[in-house]
């Protein structure tokens, strides 16, 4: 079946165009079915929960391939709008800040993952994590409190497309229930690990990021005020699971992160 030539490639599938206002994201070879059915599922969750994600279709077999049918999106993302308008730098941060506390202002009583049983599954799996650091970090997370609320996972400019001018969030293969400041520090851990490693070689985007992402903590923590202390708390645990990830380009950087944010073992 010919499905043409792709319109974006990522790291677990690539997008396609599909029919009737659709686009196909078509897994590679190594992505497993059950992974599939789990995105599915929980995009279906959130979706039906009124939240602003895209709708999602069927499993679909192309090729041998498994590909998973989403409502498109004709939009940018916000991190294009970056670039293109760097102009906007204030704007934007506010729009992420403002969208980010609408989603965790939703208390969940959906079928979702814990929050704090994802990240020490994690940790625990960080093979980068030397074992007096994690030991350390899982103390810090069980000291810190759990929460109720509908947290992303993986909440960044990129994953925030603007069609119409109105917002939608993509990707919330991550999403989970628990404390919404955990959720931010995952934001500024994803953002700036980014402008502090080789994954942004352009000094300028750096620097552009950079503001960018003080201004979100700016206008998050001015409309939720009080969390401050506690989301740098949350920094090094989220840190510390993040390097379950593999990422080579921000290795050093997150056990730096992890070293000197955590309270002394």
């Amino acid at each position: 079946m010919d499905i043409g030539t792709p319109i974006a490639r990522g790291r677990t599938a690539d997008i396609y165009a599909w029919q009737d206002g659709q686009i196909l994201k078509l897994f590679h070879d190594w992505f497993a079915r059950d992974a599939i059915e789990y995105e599915a599922r929980l995009g279906r969750l959130v979706h039906a929960a009124g939240l602003p994600a895209p709708a999602v279709g069927e499993i679909v077999c192309i090729d041998q391939h498994n590909g998973l049918i989403y409502q498109r999106i004709h939009g940018i993302t916000m991190s294009e709008i970056l670039l293109r308008k760097p102009w906007q730098v204030f704007r934007q941060a506010r729009r992420l800040a403002d969208l980010h506390g609408k989603i965790h202002a939703v208390s969940t009583s959906l079928e979702l993952p814990s929050q704090r049983q994802r990240l020490v599954s994690k940790m625990n799996h960080a093979i980068d994590l030397p074992v007096q650091l994690r030991n350390r970090a899982l103390t810090a997370l069980n000291n810190l409190p759990e929460g109720r609320r509908i947290c992303h996972g993986d909440f960044h400019p990129g994953n925030v497309m603007i069609a119409s001018g109105r917002e939608v969030v993509i990707d919330w293969i991550d999403a989970a229930c628990g404390n919404p400041l955990a959720d931010v520090a995952r934001t500024s851990i994803l953002v700036m690990g980014a402008a502090n490693s080789s994954q942004m070689t352009r000094q300028v985007e750096k620097w552009l990021v950079r503001i960018f992402h003080a201004a979100y903590l700016r206008y998050y923590f001015h409309r939720h005020p009080g969390g401050e202390k506690e989301y740098r708390q949350w920094l090094p645990v989220v840190a510390a699971a993040r390097l379950s990830e593999n990422i080579p380009e921000v290795r050093d950087w997150l056990i730096s992160l992890v070293e000197k944010g955590l309270p002394p073992g």
